[in-house]
């Protein structure tokens, strides 16, 4: 049977032995592609495993205008760069959450000092800071904003909006006593 027709029955019936046919033809090269990637052999193993569960949901969307090969390395090689991508995300979350661990020994800046500095000096305080701390500064005071709200805002981490917001709090307080 070509890979078109076992598609074509597969889709068909959801015969998962079908599936299993092709996963025997195809899971060495999608292993290879993906140990190209990361260049662990457990971390291919899982990411084939994973290739695989979500190519059986998915095999209804191959249309048959290129070989099945070539969609399955197109379909690998995306699903790698997603892996890796997220895998990057969550490197940097954990720095994130390392660097509020070393960050917890420095004294948080009261939010009662921020609330003692007159408002016009606040706005000259906020043109001289960097706009990044302007405008986490602004959403949490101004329009109220949780740290949860702004962490799916800001898409980073609850403990990365804490390390900003006291991070720009310091440096208002530090341009405060300047001006």
């Amino acid at each position: 049977m070509t890979d078109n027709e076992l598609i074509e029955e597969l889709v068909k019936n959801n015969n998962t032995q079908l599936f299993a046919v092709l996963y025997d033809r195809y899971s060495s090269v999608v292993y290879n592609k993906c140990l190209s990637f990361v260049k662990s052999k457990e971390v291919a193993e899982d990411l084939t495993h994973d290739l695989f569960v979500q190519l059986f949901v998915k095999i209804k969307t191959f249309k048959g205008e290129s070989k099945f090969s070539t969609w399955l390395y197109s379909y690998t090689y995306n699903f790698c760069i997603n892996y890796i991508q997220r895998d990057k995300y969550n490197q940097n979350e954990k720095v994130c959450d390392q660097l509020e661990t070393s960050y917890a020994d420095v004294e948080d800046i009261d939010d009662a000092l921020i609330f003692e500095i007159k408002a016009e000096k606040l706005v000259v305080i906020l043109d001289k800071i960097d706009p990044e701390d302007k405008m986490i500064l602004l959403m949490k005071y101004q329009d109220d904003m949780s740290i949860k709200e702004l962490s799916t805002l800001l898409t980073i981490g609850e403990s990365a909006v804490k390390m900003r917001l006291n991070r720009a709090k310091k440096k208002a307080l530090e341009t405060s006593k300047i001006l």
